[in-house]
């Protein structure tokens, strides 16, 4: 079963840069922005495109993130627009699309459902932060029929036992969450995602992605020496908010411009 991110990031490898892993809210600040912005961004350097449905207790996010949605909300976005807004991106750009999303709704929804039709707008998989692989046992059997990947998240907090499974049960690449606490510009990354990456590794984890207060290019720069992606929200995000598509071009670029790795073990 091929991996459209795992492919992106073998190709980002390939030509000497860590992966860029960019996010934006769906909806934000409506749905035609949205396509625009995910289009700019792949056209801008990003090699994956993360992109979430607002949700109404967004308990990862912090205060830009959960601005926007609030905004989206407030717009009268519906999670049924995921597939066509996902289906306008990948019908322009090759760039694979996630989704990050919280369990519940995909619940809401229908979870072989939501594979089904993620895959037919031709989405590459998702990523779920508060639902772990022994409790994901419905998600793993959908993704797999319809070959999305799977993406679960590690803490520096998470057992040697649990990180095996996370390893084992992910497809696409693992999030290493680079320190406990929300999403947010922090200046300083926790020393604890260089040794969360190694104990992936060692765990047998193919790729792995460290997300969480990647704020600006330096962070970028220096996850590109361990890690085999970087994902990049709260900057971006805000950049939209503040100065709109074009500009988030430009800040996306900044940060592709960091992504050049000295040392990449598994290319």
């Amino acid at each position: 079963m091929v991996s459209k991110t795992e492919r992106a990031i073998a190709a980002a490898h390939k030509a000497g840069r860590t992966a860029f892993v960019g996010y934006l809210p769906l909806g934000f600040p409506d749905a035609a922005t949205t396509v625009a912005a995910a289009i700019e961004l792949a056209n801008s350097g990003v090699d994956i495109i993360e992109l979430s449905p607002p949700y109404s207790d967004p308990v990862m996010d912090g205060e830009v993130i959960q601005r926007a949605t609030n905004t989206a909300l407030a717009n009268g976005f519906k999670f049924e627009q995921l597939f066509q807004i996902v289906q306008e991106i990948t019908s322009t750009v090759k760039t694979p699309v996630l989704i990050m999303s919280y369990w519940n709704l995909i619940l809401q929804y229908g979870v072989k459902k939501f594979a089904a039709d993620l895959n037919r707008a031709g989405g590459a998989g998702l990523i779920t932060p508060d639902i772990t692989p022994e409790c994901a046992d419905e998600w793993i059997a959908a993704a797999d029929s319809e070959g999305l990947d799977k993406i679960f998240l590690a803490a520096p907090s998470s057992s040697a036992e649990r990180l095996q499974m996370i390893a084992s049960s992910s497809r696409g690449f693992v999030y290493a969450v680079s320190t406990m606490g929300i999403t947010g510009a922090r200046d300083e990354l926790d020393s604890a995602a260089k040794q969360l990456v190694a104990r992936l590794k060692n765990a047998g984890a193919k790729y792995v992605c460290v997300g969480i207060g990647v704020s600006v290019p330096a962070h970028v720069s220096a996850i590109a020496q361990y890690a085999d992606g970087a994902v990049v929200g709260t900057a971006l995000v805000r950049e939209l908010a503040d100065a709109g598509v074009k500009s988030l071009g430009d800040k996306a670029a900044e940060f592709a411009s960091a992504t050049a790795a000295t040392r990449i073990t598994n290319s």
